[in-house]
């Protein structure tokens, strides 16, 4: 299963009729700035107000301590084990190493955290470089970078590190469209590491940036891979080397084919909102970055209440179809972790919720969930950010991953992870520097 496809679509090019005003004053300023002095503006002008007061809020969630996502604001317990994935940790581990033995000191010491560090949960995919920790790769010797690109991809599926990097290469796209590169290219990432590489003892990566986020938890050979965020405006390329590259159609394709083989009675229960924006959704249900999805930047602890229709009331079809998706969505994992968090993830049937926002057309932009203990994926279409469009439209998609009840960045993993055998005895190594059977401390 491959999510880069360079196959047309119903609204391939539709984008280009949304290509922006770049004689604005916005464009003409970002134009002109680098990540880091288009970051600074935004943190000190405020603007937009609206991302300024979202990004102020996503600094008081992560003031909070971690819980996990839940449905109900209760943590459910044995849900998560150690196992045996397949993960080839030693391949991992020295690829990891390979970029460590390439970094000065002072890179080292912006790359390296301690593995409980809160740091972890500052991820977000706004093309803003809001928390600046890490190595940004764009700003690397061309050696440095392909290592870390060489760690992505002894991490991933072969398919999933594909699909990374065509993101990646989409958002260098973008980037050239809004004639911005020093914001947004093809390696305007971030990549941290979280404990030290090793093939017994736990540890973890970070790699964020706009419209790809990635955190990475490793224990033996088990690899846990979320939250993870994925998105792309527009979500093709269309000229230049990389023509034909598309990502997120599956995703798109399934799930539409999933609601459209219900029922009507199914469909009615399964559409918890008709409109994209309906006043009929609460407060907080949308806002003008997140839109309708609900599991993104900073939120690990969100309360996501189960909607919709259950996995078990629906035909075999329908069944297949949410397994179809549900595997898309594990498609950075290698092929046997994927084999393994699928089976478990589809082990719910009657705790497996479908929901929908929108309309189910064939050319009606869409919204969908896919929830139960283990596992939250979502779907979004966008309106443009970049783009002109100020409607939802095919061509800006977001997608995410969660894994609920504290599995995100293996925290529901770590207490089982076996303790480190604390016992020390202290040897001297001459034996007039002991006095009255104790070590002295005078120097």
């Amino acid at each position: 299963m491959s999510n880069t496809t360079t196959a047309p679509t119903s609204h391939a090019g539709e984008y280009r009729k949304y290509l922006p005003d770049l004689s604005i004053p916005r464009f003409q300023t970002m134009k002109t700035q680098d990540a880091h002095v288009y970051a600074e503006a935004f943190k000190t002008g405020h603007q937009p107000p609206w991302l300024y007061a979202l990004y102020q809020y996503w600094l008081q969630l992560l003031a909070e301590p971690f819980k996990g996502v839940t449905s109900d604001g209760y943590i459910k317990s044995d849900l998560f084990q150690l196992q045996d994935e397949g993960i080839p940790i030693e391949e991992v581990t020295s690829a990891a190493n390979a970029v460590i033995s390439q970094c000065t000191t002072s890179q080292l010491d912006c790359l390296s955290y301690h593995i409980d560090r809160p740091e972890w949960r500052t991820w977000s995919n706004p093309e803003f470089l809001l928390s600046d920790k890490g190595l940004r790769l764009d700003e690397l010797t061309p050696s440095l970078r392909d290592a870390i690109l060489s760690m992505l991809r002894a991490s991933l599926s072969p398919e999933g590190y594909s699909k990374a990097i065509s993101a990646m290469r989409i958002n260098g796209f973008l980037g050239e469209i809004v004639e911005s590169p020093a914001v947004m290219n093809e390696y305007s990432y971030n990549f941290v590491l979280f404990g030290t590489p090793s093939t017994t003892r736990p540890w973890g990566w970070s790699f964020y940036g706009h419209h790809l986020c990635l955190n990475a938890f490793f224990y033996r050979r088990q690899l846990i891979l979320s939250p993870w965020f994925t998105g792309a405006e527009p979500n093709e390329i269309d000229s230049g080397p990389y023509a034909g590259t598309r990502i997120l159609t599956q995703e798109e394709t399934l799930g539409l084919q999933l609601m459209q083989s219900l029922s009507p009675e199914q469909q009615t229960k399964a559409q918890i909102y008709k409109l994209l924006h309906d006043p009929n959704m609460p407060p907080g249900r949308w806002n003008r970055d997140d839109q309708r999805h609900l599991c993104g930047a900073y939120r690990d602890n969100r309360i996501v209440p189960y909607e919709g229709i259950i996995l078990a009331s629906m035909p075999e079809s329908a069944q297949r179809l949410v397994a179809s998706i549900l595997e898309e969505y594990l498609l950075y994992l290698p092929s046997t972790a994927r084999q393994i968090r699928l089976k478990n993830a589809l082990s719910y049937p009657e705790e497996t919720y479908f929901s929908w926002i929108g309309g189910y057309g064939d050319t009606d932009p869409f919204y969908y969930r896919i929830q139960n203990p283990v596992i939250i994926v979502e779907f979004d279409h966008h309106s443009g950010v970049f783009l002109g469009n100020d409607e939802p439209a095919k061509f800006h998609v977001h997608t995410l991953l969660r894994t609920p009840n504290a599995g995100d960045y293996g925290m529901a993993l770590r207490p089982m992870v076996e303790a480190v055998e604390q016992v020390f005895e202290w040897e001297p190594e001459e034996e007039g520097k002991v006095v009255g059977g104790h070590a002295s401390r005078t120097l």
